[in-house]
This record gives structure tokens, C-alpha cells and sequence, in this order.
């Protein structure tokens, strides 16, 4: 092969922890041994998105002669903030469209699942080489793991009309799933190389990661690139009535608003501006995904109601005390509780009569009541309704769970406090509760085994369901069954609380009609 000469200096180079190189279509790569894995780190999947690049589609990778070592991660994405406390700050370069993968293979064509991770962080930040997201546990299951950076905030999500005139689709918007997309197609055209089964797929996230989960499910663009997904406290099924700036042309008018905020005048000064500078301003206002004409053609809602999704087998589930992660608890009172609600959230939410359903009569009931009310409303009720629209219409098995296990978070750390919230699962999936000094118990390392059981069955099968693994029942409508990842490990209901009926029910108003499969 032409890059024989090179390859053998290279694993010379790299000393004995190198890898043998690996074929793809742009390219050798030379990754990194850590025991029984390799990893590759920092794989070009698309070209850098800069310049005229910037808010257009990914283009392909440049060709590059001889062996590119993969050994070092590349810098993630623009962000604002980081998305976990006490994390340091990634360093951050537009071009960013790289992957990493982690294989225990030790020959090409082993057919071995994939599972492909979008990492969260509210599409404003996250990075996908966080040591939390590491596959090397995972892998160490017999699965390939890959992780995608995607481009974030109004760098990933910007809609404006001067984009949308010079989109052949007449759209513009959606530039973070068309980069989630671009690495499903290398997945699918190079992971063979790497020992994976390109037909056997599994995509997965958390929080936006997972809202990513649902709206590629949604996505024409995005069939046939993967085979399973699992969505861990993240989906995309609000009514378009109380969010009308998804639609395009609600978009595009944040969107100019957005370029005003930044000093920009046109599309030739925003693409001139520096990343930082897009950061500031309106950012926020035009980091979401939009409906529109290319990748998102309708709400993930419609797609799902009428059974226009890619209809793979789904895991998916939420954490019983999500808001614990974000919510000022100290700050929340009884007399001032509708009036301390965000005030974007649309005036049915902080209604009266739909905060009966969450009792707020004096402070304590107050602080369960916001746990409770941000729990269900930003994810318990998608993952329900996510649930019960893929077992009305879809084929492919649902299997919900709630987790409700607190993990040990000593006094002092970022996530002192916590119990099960928002990212409590993420330990226990990636099996790295060896990242932290914590007072794991034996509970712990049992609930991070079985979900690691759990998850690598899924991807291999379909059927999260093994020898020696507690049995977990498919979703069958309703509420449930489900399982409570906790100790012990059950199924049983999942609780359908007055506050979720009630989100339930507000909803169905909003849009005209009753919920699907309610």
C-alpha cells in the first residue's frame, strides 16, 4: 500500500503504545493502545466550518498523504460557559468537526455494535473529549464508542433570512444536526475499518445530546444511519404554538435581532465577526433548533404522531430529581413562587390554575414543587410523551426507566446536593465512577455494572435484556412499566404525577387536539 513506508515509521515513532493504522476515506490513522482498547482521538469527520464555511452545511474532509497520528483531542466548539460544574473550560476553536473513537477490535471488519454519542449541554456548550465521556469502559464491553463534537450556539443554530436566500433548500437553521448527521455518514462509510458494523448503530445522548436523540429520529436526513437510540433526560415534542420562534420565520426574525445585538449589519459582517464576538449579544435567542425545509421539515411531534420517524427500537428515560442540578433551592418561596418562575416561559406555565397541580403553600412545599414543576416540565414529560408516541406508532420496542438512585456527592463538590439530577446517570452509563475520590458503595459499582449491561445489550440487540441483568419489561402505554435504576433495580409504574397530566393536558390545549396515544 502506498503509505506502508510511512505507517511503519510511525508506529516506530509512536513507541509501543501505538496501534496499527487504520484505513478511512480520507485518510490513515494511527490511534493510541490503553489495554485491551485503541483510541483515535481527534478524527476529522468534516471540513473546519470557518470563513465562508461558517452556517453552511459540512463540507467533506481534505485528503491528507500518509499516516495522521490520532492521538491527541481537538479543541471543542465556540461555547459559552461549560457544561458540568466544576468543569475546566475546554479550549475551544471554530474548527472543531472532529470524533473520537474507542475500539477493543484487533482486526478491521470484526462487525462489532457502535454506539455514537452527542454529548449535552443545553446546545450553548459541551465538549465530546470530556474525561466523563470517555468510551474506554464502555468499549471494554465489546462495543465500538464514538463521540461527535457539533457546532453550538448561534455558530450551530442561526436562522436568517440572508441564509435562507442563499440555501438551495431555502432554509438555514439546523447546522449542529447537519454536523451530527455528516458524522453518522463517516460512521457509516469508515467504521468498519475500525472494527464496528456500520448496520448496527446505536446513537445516544444526554440532555441536549438526547434532544438530538429525538430530533434525528425526526429527521428524513438522518435515516437509515442508525439502527437503535437511546435518550437519557432530553426530547423536542412542545407544541409549536407556545414555541412559534421554531418555526423559520420566527427564527429568522431572532436571527436578525441577534445580528443587531452583535453589531452585525448583514451576513458578510456576521461571518467577518470573530467566534468570541458571536457569543455575545442575543446568542441565546438563536441557539435551538429550527422546523425547517432541509433537515427538520415538521415538529418531531407530527413525525412521531404520524409514524414518520425512523422507527428503531428506543431506551429512554429521565432522573427523578432533575432540577436539584440547577435550580437556586434557597431562593424559591411560597409567596413569591409563580412571580419567580422565568419569565420567558409562556404565561399558561405560570398560570395559577396550572400551578395547582405543583402545591406551594408555605417554603418547604414551595422547593419540592419547583423540583418537581422543572423536573417534569423541561424532561419528564418529553420522555413520557416520547415514549408513548413511539409505542403508538412505531414498531421498534420502548424501554423506560426513571433513575432514581442518588450517587454519593460528598460536601463541598460542584454536585453536593444533587441526588438524582440532571447528569447523575452519566458515571454509572460510562462506568467511570474512578474519576472521582467519591464514597462509592458497593450499591454504586452494582447499579454502574447493570447499566452498563443494559446500555451494550441495547446497542448489540436491540433488547436491553441479559443473563444475570434484573428484567426489564418493554413500555407498553401508559404509565409503564418502567424501571427504577436504583437499589435494588425494579420495574414497576412510572409515576404519572397530577403535574405531568396537567403538562399533559395544557399541551393537548395548545395544540388543538388531544395527545396521540393519551
Amino acid at each position: 500500500m502506498r503509505w506502508g513506508w510511512l505507517a511503519l515509521a510511525a508506529l516506530m515513532a509512536a513507541g509501543p503504545a501505538a496501534a496499527a493504522p487504520v484505513t478511512t476515506d480520507a485518510g490513515a490513522l494511527l490511534g493510541v493502545r490503553d489495554g485491551p482498547v485503541t483510541v483515535y482521538k481527534g478524527v476529522p469527520f468534516a471540513a473546519p466550518p470557518v470563513g465562508e464555511l461558517r452556517w453552511r452545511p459540512p463540507r467533506p474532509v481534505a485528503a491528507w498523504a500518509g499516516v495522521r497520528r490520532a492521538d491527541a483531542f481537538t479543541p471543542a466548539c465556540p461555547q459559552v460557559g461549560v457544561s458540568m460544574p466544576g468543569e475546566a473550560p475546554p479550549r475551544t476553536s471554530e474548527d472543531c468537526l472532529y470524533l473520537n473513537v474507542w475500539t477493543p477490535a484487533r482486526r478491521p471488519r470484526a462487525a462489532l455494535p457502535v454506539m455514537v454519542w452527542f454529548p449535552g449541554g443545553g446546545f450553548t456548550n459541551g465538549s465530546a473529549s470530556m474525561p466523563l465521556y470517555w468510551g474506554d469502559r464502555l468499549a471494554r464491553r465489546g462495543v465500538v464508542v464514538v463521540t461527535v463534537a457539533y457546532r453550538l450556539g448561534p455558530l450551530g443554530f442561526l436562522a436568517h433570512p440572508e441564509l435562507t436566500a442563499e440555501s438551495p433548500d431555502h432554509s438555514s437553521g439546523n447546522y449542529a444536526l447537519m454536523d451530527q448527521i455528516a458524522a453518522l455518514r463517516w460512521v457509516k462509510r469508515n467504521i468498519g475499518g475500525f472494527g464496528g458494523d456500520p448496520a448496527r448503530v446505536t446513537i445516544f445522548g444526554q440532555s441536549a445530546g438526547a434532544m438530538s436523540v429525538s430530533l434525528l429520529m425526526a429527521s428524513p436526513a438522518a435515516r437509515g444511519l442508525f439502527q437503535r437510540a437511546i435518550g437519557e433526560s432530553g426530547a423536542v415534542f412542545e407544541p409549536l404554538e407556545i414555541a412559534p420562534n421554531y418555526r423559520l420565520a420566527g427564527a429568522e426574525q431572532d436571527g436578525v435581532a441577534y445580528a443587531a445585538s452583535v453589531g452585525a449589519r448583514s451576513l458578510a459582517e456576521l461571518r467577518r465577526l470573530p467566534a468570541a464576538d458571536l457569543l455575545k449579544g442575543k446568542a441565546f435567542s438563536v441557539s435551538h433548533p429550527v422546523i425547517e425545509p432541509q433537515v427538520l421539515p415538521e415538529a418531531p411531534y407530527d413525525a412521531f404522531r404520524q409514524g414518520r420517524q425512523s422507527d428503531v427500537p428506543v431506551l429512554i428515560g429521565f432522573n427523578a430529581e432533575e432540577a436539584r442540578a440547577f435550580v437556586d433551592l434557597g431562593a424559591v418561596k411560597a409567596a413569591s413562587f409563580a412571580a419567580d418562575l422565568p419569565s420567558f416561559w409562556p404565561a399558561p406555565l405560570r398560570s395559577e390554575g396550572f400551578l395547582a397541580a405543583y402545591p406551594h403553600a408555605d417554603d418547604a412545599a414551595a422547593r419540592q414543587a419547583r423540583i418537581a414543576l422543572e423536573t417534569e416540565l423541561r424532561f419528564g414529560w418529553d420522555m413520557w410523551a416520547w415514549a408513548r408516541l413511539q409505542h403508538a406508532t412505531g414498531r421498534g420496542g420502548v424501554w423506560l426507566y426513571r433513575f432514581d438512585h442518588a450517587p454519593p456527592f460528598p460536601p463541598g463538590s460542584p454536585q453536593a446536593g444533587w441526588g438524582a439530577g440532571h447528569g447523575a446517570e452519566l458515571w454509572y452509563v460510562f462506568d467511570h465512577l474512578g474519576q472521582e475520590p467519591w464514597p462509592w458503595r458497593p450499591a454504586d459499582r452494582r447499579l454502574a455494572d447493570i447499566i452498563g449491561g443494559y446500555w451494550t445489550n441495547f446497542a448489540r440487540t436491540g433488547d436491553p435484556n441479559g443473563p444475570g441483568l434484573p428484567p426489564w419489561p418493554r413500555y407498553d402505554g401508559g404509565d409503564g412499566p418502567a424501571l427504577h435504576l436504583d437499589d435494588p433495580v425494579a420495574a414497576g409504574p412510572l409515576p404519572v404525577t397530577r403535574g405531568m397530566k396537567a403538562i399533559d393536558d395544557l399541551y393537548s390545549f395548545a395544540r388543538g387536539k388531544p395527545f396521540a396515544a393519551h
